[in-house]
């Protein structure tokens, strides 16, 4: 496991020292916890299992058919 230096103003500090204690864990999991949660991108088991079990879900194209054509848009240039 790597060992990092931060450094963090006081006020910081003092509420991620207290989000630890009232989660029952250390500063240092409390804080690795949440840059993992920042990092992970990958959808919930939970989403995935979720995905495509409604048959009667409309298609994307049945979606988008009632839209029509776009506007003109302007470039961005």
């Amino acid at each position: 496991m790597a060992k990092i230096t931060i450094y963090l103003p006081d006020d910081i500090e003092r509420k991620a020292r207290k989000a630890a204690k009232k989660d029952h864990t250390s500063v240092s999991r409390w804080i690795a916890e949440r840059v993992k949660q920042k990092l992970d991108h990958a959808w919930p088991p939970e989403f995935l299992e979720a995905a495509g079990s409604c048959p009667d879900f409309p298609s994307l194209e049945e979606l988008r058919s009632g839209y029509g054509h776009d506007a003109p848009r302007e470039p961005l240039d």
